[in-house]
Formats: structure tokens, C-alpha cells, sequence
């Protein structure tokens, strides 16, 4: 049910109105195409996943719908050029969709490579951004949740860098709180949130220490074979000084990282202002950090 057609000579299409153009993403419950919306005659990035059914995750048909809808609406008040615009939603056939604007250019999960890591100067900026656009959520009361490089997209000719999928919980999002279910990606949750606790503005930002931490290493503080591994570490160990990593790292940057980084929700750096000050002023004071994007 809700399979995209294909019309007669014509390209793939869905809900009778998005001509799908190329796929942009796929992961394990969703779909991302680039589509042409007939309704509006624009280009959108176009969301596609399941409304899953009671059996799959206790929740009623109607109550997935409806929180589905609740979420999109609040993603839609944001209103913040470094977010993702979603411009509208809707569910067709037991599938939810999102329409958003279509953004050029790459995520910064190719960045954390170390053979691609980015000049300083730019992970410092795009951390300020990422920050700002953070304190805007978070006035909405809205957390991401998912914060990652995967779900941060740059193109640096246009200077343009968007954080996608922001405060939208899966249709699942309730029956999992409900069974103790982890939602998120491990490696970039807080301690707290891979014991179970509730997503807050102090999570988020300890996912941003994560992003800069691998952005600026090209590795992740706790690198675990195993889950449990990770659990226990992230609860009792202290993240890694960046400087053991590169010991050029300026110590009010360290200082800053370990904050993000903090095990306890209350030592946690949480006021996204104060955090995009901090960076900038790294950033100016890094040689041809001024001249820097």
C-alpha cells in the first residue's frame, strides 16, 4: 500500500501528486526522493515512511497519525535559516510523508573522515551555526532528538548549512518510550538518554560535542564494538581530552568540548548562545579564523 506508480511514460509518482525525481537517501524505515510537487509546481525534498501498525508497535492506527501530525506541525514553527523548512504533511495509504525544501549540496558525515577532515576555522563556524540554530529550537521548546552529521547538510558555494529532521519523533516514538526502546543514534546520545531518560536541550548539546568532536578527529569519543561497551563507558568515563588526539587543540577549546561533553545533565553546557560566542571567538582567534566562512 502507498508504493509509488509509475504512470505510463511518466515517472514515478506518489499520492497522485509528487513526481519523484531521484532518490537522495534511504534508511531503515524512511525514503528521501528530490520531487517535483504538482500541486504547488516546486521542487521538494520529499519524505516518505511507514505509519507502522498496532502489531509492530502497540500503537493504534489513528493515535501513529495523530502524533505523526502533532510532530510535523511543531517542526513547522520553526522558522530559522539554518533549519530545514518542513512545508507541509500528510499521510497517504499508511504512509506518512513530509514535504520540505529541497538543499543542496552534502551532509557532514562525509567530513568526518580523517583523510576529509575540514580546516578548524570551519568547524568552529558551522558548530556556531549549528548552536544558534539549536537555541532557536529549544525558545519553541523543540529538541532534535538525532543530531548528527548525517543530519546536517553544507554546501559551502552558497554558504548554506541546514540541520534536517528536527523534532520529529517516528510514529513509533510513543509505544517505544513505552517498552524502554532506544531511539536516536547511540554513538551521539547523551548518558542519560542511553539510560532511558527524556530527550532535552541538554542532550542536544551533548550531541553537537559529539559532531565537533569527530569533526575536528575524525573519530567519535567513546568507539565501542558492542552496545553494552558503550554504555558503560559513556556512563562512567570521562570523554576524551581532545588534546590526546591533537595536541594542538587550544585549551579553550578543549575546555569548551568538555563541557559539551559533561557525563552529568546539570555540569552540561546547555545555553546555545553562550556556546556560539565561545566558538566564535575560537574561531576569530585561530590564525585565518577571521578570514574564515
Amino acid at each position: 500500500m502507498g508504493t509509488p506508480t509509475r504512470p505510463p511514460g511518466q515517472r514515478l509518482r506518489f499520492a497522485d501528486r509528487f513526481d519523484l525525481l531521484r532518490l537522495l537517501g534511504r534508511g531503515a524505515h524512511a525514503r528521501v526522493y528530490a520531487a517535483h510537487d504538482r500541486s504547488f509546481n516546486r521542487l521538494v525534498a520529499l519524505k516518505i515512511f511507514a505509519l507502522r501498525s498496532r502489531a509492530e508497535t502497540g500503537l493504534a492506527g489513528a493515535e501513529a497519525r495523530s502524533r505523526f501530525e502533532t510532530e510535523a506541525r511543531t517542526a513547522q514553527r520553526l522558522r530559522h535559516p539554518d533549519i530545514v523548512q518542513v512545508l507541509e504533511a500528510g499521510d497517504y495509504e499508511g504512509q506518512a510523508w513530509l514535504a520540505m525544501e529541497l538543499v543542496a549540496g552534502s551532509s557532514l558525515a562525509r567530513y568526518t573522515d580523517r583523510a576529509r577532515l575540514l580546516p578548524e576555522p570551519a568547524v568552529l563556524r558551522t558548530g556556531q551555526r549549528i548552536a544558534l540554530a539549536l537555541a532557536h529550537a529549544h525558545a519553541q521548546r523543540v529538541v532534535h532528538r538525532d543530531l548528527k552529521p548525517a543530519n546536517v547538510l553544507v554546501d559551502w558555494p552558497s554558504d548554506t548549512l541546514k540541520i534536517v529532521d528536527f523534532g520529529l519523533a517516528r510514529s513509533d516514538d510513543a509505544a517505544a518510550t513505552r517498552t524502554g526502546l532506544m531511539l536516536g543514534t547511540p554513538q551521539y546520545m547523551a548518558p542519560e538518554l542511553l539510560a532511558g531518560g527524556r530527550p532535552s536541550e541538554g542532550s542536544d548539546f551533548y550531541a553537537l560535542g559529539v559532531v565537533l568532536f569527530e569533526l575536528l578527529s575524525g573519530r567519535l569519543p567513546f568507539e565501542t564494538s558492542n552496545m553494552g561497551e558503550l554504555l558503560r563507558r559513556a556512563a562512567h568515563e570521562p570523554a576524551p581530552d581532545l588534546r590526546s588526539i591533537q595536541p594542538r587543540t587550544p585549551d579553550a577549546l578543549a575546555e569548551l568540548l568538555a563541557g559539551l561533553l559533561a557525563t552529568r545533565p546539570a555540569q552540561r553546557l546547555a545555553d546555545g548562545a553562550q556556546i556560539a560566542g565561545r566558538l566564535r571567538s575560537l574561531r576569530l582567534a585561530w590564525p585565518g579564523g577571521a578570514m574564515s566562512r
